[in-house]
């Protein structure tokens, strides 16, 4: 696979994106399934394993695009934000959709702003990079 790069904030982006839209539409199409046996909604685990998957892709993009490319710590800062929201929402669950929504705007920003910083920092060839 020579030649192959992975897009990390497209695929942060991508588990943000996945994330709220199980939090936000699954509860409202998939009420049958505990009927079926199936119980991801709600699920505990399930939300951690999202939240956590999330957070793993999150960090490696920005720590990435931070030590190799734009050196700024902003988006790192945004991502945390956001992530602090999504553990807010677990612990307090009747308000989760006013965790849900400024924490996934703030990681897809976080995300987003990375991005926009490595393509500057391309055309950099500072001294101080190492890229």
């Amino acid at each position: 696979m020579k030649g192959t790069r992975i897009n990390w904030d497209a695929l942060g982006i991508s588990a943000s994106l996945a994330c709220a839209i199980h939090c936000a539409l699954l509860p409202l199409f998939l009420q049958t399934l505990p009927l079926f046996g199936f119980n991801i909604i709600d699920n505990l685990y399930f939300e951690m394993f999202m939240i956590c998957l999330a957070a793993a892709i999150g960090l490696y993009s920005l720590y990435h695009g931070w030590r190799k490319h734009h050196h700024r710590i902003a988006p790192i800062l945004f991502f945390a934000l956001g992530m602090l929201l999504l553990f807010g929402k677990q612990i307090w669950h009747e308000y989760q959709l006013w965790f849900l929504v400024p924490a996934v705007t703030l990681i897809v920003f976080a995300h987003y702003r990375n991005f926009r910083l490595c393509r500057k920092a391309d055309h950099c060839h500072a001294s101080d990079c190492n890229h």
